[in-house]
């Protein structure tokens, strides 16, 4: 397709502004008006968007107005990204005067609004995958989605690695029974491997036609092998028969009309061209310290940065952070800029206020997390400034993406490391950006407990054949291994809970009517589903109330007044009695009591050192890929020339003073201090793996008689303290140092932890709230964390001891073993390592294990002086180690 085949208001509206469509834009466009669904991949800034709508405005455009139906779903990882491309797509539908309607629905949106909207649809709709499911399992779904054509699925790579990609997987497969014909467009900037993405967004087929009913039942691709296995590994077996860490593995699906074994792909549209990012490592001229995260040291220059461009995004890793840096900034405020806060836990309405001054030029700077870093186009940013190490090589592109968002010119950026050892990370960080590598994750196979939510928001619907509903959640590619067994599990699991619990008619969601058809129990399980769906299970929030003038005693329960500010952590509210302070939303605030489920506060005065709540969420583990090249940095001194000096220097010091170990080595030191003996390693795998191998390496040297007291681990390496001299052993058994490091560890020791951990509790927790078990919130009230715990706990303890092999302790389990474990990646680094461990016996703590020990005992405090204190650990251990 050339720019002459545009309509004529098309072609003039982009010679109007001196543009002329990009032929990236044009070749999606061809392909999709040929009916096809198609995945484009293009940097920041070439118009991944327009080009995503361009099919659909042409169509609008060439309808005319009149009544019409829902034409054009887009789906977006985040509210803030979707109200953001209903503004951005006002001025081509304005300027072209398109017979165009543009809506958004979030959680958002008000109540009267999303009814009127199933009634009378705009003609395009953006939404996320929560809503989307909320509305598949309306009963109007048909009839909403009957007239559907296109659906632009943005940010995919941000989705489909996590279980809002199964929730989204599953509901395009609805989607595409109820609008046959239906094109799917999916936008990334950042993706590894196209291909899985492509097989996302077009429906997958089964292998085999699956046995008649009478043969007992759809299928046998997972006949012989029990469902929902626990990603165990087996020391004992090759790297090739290791079993699979996703719970629903099964053979790969066939193409659409193609021969077996290879998939349905949906067409690959590329991008050339975009100018090279200015990225820098941003020099204080000071010395980091070796451990810490707050980066206060640099607070200064990055407020000259923001004072030295027109808008300035700066990102943070968690919500801690965010408030933390907001604060510190308006400290150093002397200039009165006007500088905003914004993440997930603030009041939508002040993030919407956030949001709109942004867009209207108003603010000097943004102090953000992740709820910003995926496709917000705002043109007056000039700079952004990410604090921390970026942990990941594709989210610092997108985050840096955010500055300049236009494809021929440079975004510019800059990466503050909070420590020595970030320094290392961004090093890596920069080399991967210019050569544009990309470490996004592999995309995920589908996960039970979202499956379970689908299957009873599918009865919510209508009544469903359990043969048809089948045949459909296979065509979804997380999904396409799913054996028939392994869905009646699901199914039954839906209508009864299981076995041990198919007695109480409270876990029974779903009925099976005489014409084999099943249904929702009634409209209160309907309800509860509405307002309980979705993947995303945080800690129990309760709301921040902005009161004027309370003073409440402990056990007060005080009326309900004021603005909402936000939510904080329930577990952080309890913690508080009146009288405390803690920063929200960018001020200081008084804990005056509880007004029912609200936190009621006033505003303190100043001078107060705050306590800041703690969030469970937002912190990225560093990638495999940059791990690597973290390590292939400090293993060859050549590449010492590029870092900062300050670095090189510290590197030199513990090559002078013990050892570096090589790409492939593991660093193992063992040392005495204080009446105690410590070993320390570095797998540089993050601190999920670390932490892993920490409670598997006590569990050892408690066998082995050496009296381990606790551990501590970072990105880069663990600590464990004893009572006796792991040494000594070592030099009596030379064949210690590899047994404690085997693979086997991964077998009966990760099943004996566990089952006496109370992770294992927490975890199923989640599984159970995604699947329904139980419920967060019920008509007219909500559930607080107590209490889902206390519910959650009693079922757990009944499972394990009536059925330990029900769906959903398995899924728990499984989500341990891949997430909060990364048990895999421990596998791969105790793989890596074998044979290759270097043990130093040192008389004193190493350079290197000074950044280890620092983490040991360390309180997450942020008032004045906690750096301090900090500081002057650091300097005693440096000390110390450099005798």
């Amino acid at each position: 397709m050339s720019p002459s085949d545009l309509p004529p208001r098309f072609s003039a509206w982009f010679t109007e502004r001196g543009w002329q469509p990009r032929p990236h834009q044009l070749e999606l466009l061809a392909t999709v008006r040929a009916g096809r669904s198609a995945l484009l991949v293009a940097p920041t800034g070439a118009g991944k968007t327009l080009a995503g709508f361009l099919p659909s405005l042409v169509e609008l455009s060439e309808a005319g107005r009149g009544k019409r139906g829902l034409h054009t779903l887009y789906v977006s990882p985040l509210k803030a990204l979707a109200v953001d491309i209903a503004r951005n797509l006002d001025a081509p539908i304005a300027g072209m005067s398109l017979p165009v309607t543009v809506e958004t629905r979030t959680g958002d949106t008000p109540a009267h609004k999303r009814t009127r909207q199933i009634a009378r649809p705009p003609d395009i709709l953006l939404t996320t995958p929560e809503q989307l499911s909320l509305l598949l399992a309306h009963r109007e779904a048909e009839a909403l989605f009957a007239g559907l054509r296109t659906v632009v699925l943005d940010e995919l790579h941000a989705l489909v690695t996590s279980k809002r990609g199964d929730l989204l997987a599953l509901a395009l497969a609805r989607l595409r029974r109820l609008a046959p014909g239906l094109r799917a467009i999916g936008l990334s900037a950042t993706v590894r491997e196209p291909d899985e993405l492509r097989k996302y967004l077009v429906a997958q087929t089964q292998k085999s036609p699956p046995p008649s009913a009478g043969e007992g039942g759809r299928g046998a691709a997972g006949r012989g092998e029990p469902p929902l296995r626990l990603a165990a590994i087996d020391a004992k077996s090759s790297e090739a028969s290791l079993p699979s860490p996703d719970p629903l593995r099964g053979p790969p699906s066939p193409a659409e009309g193609g021969g077996v074994g290879a998939p349905a792909m949906a067409d690959l549209v590329v991008a050339t061209g975009g100018a090279k990012a200015d990225l820098h490592m941003l020099d204080i001229g000071r010395t980091l310290p070796l451990a810490g995260h707050t980066a206060k040291h640099a607070l200064p220059a990055i407020y000259d940065l923001i004072r030295t461009h027109r808008t300035v995004l700066v990102f943070v890793n968690t919500r801690l952070q965010a408030e933390y840096t907001f604060q510190e900034l308006w400290h150093l405020n002397d200039d009165t800029l006007p500088i905003a806060l914004h993440h997930g836990s603030l009041d939508a309405s002040q993030r919407r206020r956030v949001e709109a001054a942004m867009a209207a030029g108003q603010l000097r700077a943004i102090v953000c997390t992740a709820t910003l870093d995926l496709g917000i186009d705002w043109g007056d940013v000039d700079l952004v400034v990410n604090v921390g190490a970026p942990k990941g090589a594709s989210r610092i592109m997108q985050r840096i993406g955010r500055a300049n968002h236009r494809m021929d010119e440079p975004s510019k950026a800059y990466l503050v490391p909070g420590n020595r050892f970030e320094m290392l990370e961004c090093r890596a960080a920069l080399d991967a950006v210019e050569e544009a590598a990309q470490d996004t994750p592999d995309a995920r196979l589908g996960a039970p407990d979202v499956l379970a939510q689908h299957v009873l928001g599918m009865a919510c619907a209508d009544a469903f054949d359990p043969l048809d509903l089948y045949d459909e959640i296979v065509s979804a590619a997380p999904y396409a291994g799913l054996s028939w067994e392994e869905f009646e599990a699901v199914v039954d699991y839906v209508a009864t809970g299981g076995y041990a619990l198919r007695a109480y008619e409270r876990f029974a969601k779903i009925l099976k009517g005489p014409d084999g058809k099943w249904r929702v129990r009634d409209a209160r399980v309907a309800q509860q589903y509405r307002m309980n769906v979705g993947t995303i299970v945080e800690s129990t929030h309760v709301k921040v109330r902005l009161a004027r003038h309370l003073r409440g005693k402990p056990g007060t329960v005080l009326p309900k007044t004021g603005r909402v500010l936000g939510e904080i952590e329930e577990d952080f509210c309890e913690t508080l009695t009146p009288g405390d302070t803690f920063l929200f939303a960018g001020e200081v605030l008084r804990f005056e009591g509880l007004a029912e489920d609200e936190c009621m506060a006033t505003r303190a005065g100043p001078g107060t050192d705050p306590a800041i709540p703690s969030y469970a969420g937002s912190k990225f583990p560093l990638s495999t890929f940059l791990a690597a090249r973290v390590r292939a940095i400090i293993a060859d001194p050549f590449e010492w020339d590029r870092l900062p000096p300050q670095l090189a220097t510290y590197l030199a010091q513990q090559r002078r003073h013990s050892v570096l170990p090589g790409e492939r080595d593991l660093l193992v030191e063992t040392f005495p201090r204080t009446g105690r003996f410590y070993l320390t390693a570095f797998p540089f795998e993050g601190r999920l793996a670390h932490q892993t191998l920490g409670m598997l390496l006590t569990r050892r040297l408690e066998r082995a008689g050496l009296r381990p007291l606790g551990f501590a681990a970072n990105d880069y390496g663990i600590a464990i303290w004893m009572t006796k001299d792991v040494s000594e052993r070592i030099a009596l058994s030379p064949g210690f140092m590899e047994a404690l490091f085997d693979e086997d560890m991964l077998g009966d020791d990760l099943e004996a932890w566990l089952d006496e951990s109370a992770m294992m509790k927490r975890t199923f927790r989640q599984c159970a709230v995604i699947a329904g078990l139980i419920e967060r919130r019920f008509p007219g009230q909500k559930k607080t964390g107590r209490q889902v715990t206390i519910s959650t706990d009693l079922i757990y303890d009944v499972l394990r001891r009536h059925q330990p092999d029900h769906l959903l302790l398995r899924a728990a389990r499984q989500d341990a073993a891949t997430g909060l474990l990364d048990v895999t990646r421990l596998g791969m680094m105790l793989r890596r390592i074998r044979g290759r461990i270097i043990h130093r016996s040192l008389d004193r703590v190493s350079p290197l294990s000074v950044s280890v020990m620092l983490e040991i005992g360390r309180e997450r405090v942020y008032g004045e002086g906690a750096d301090d204190i900090l500081a002057e650990a650091e300097a005693a251990l440096l000390e110390e180690a450099l005798g």
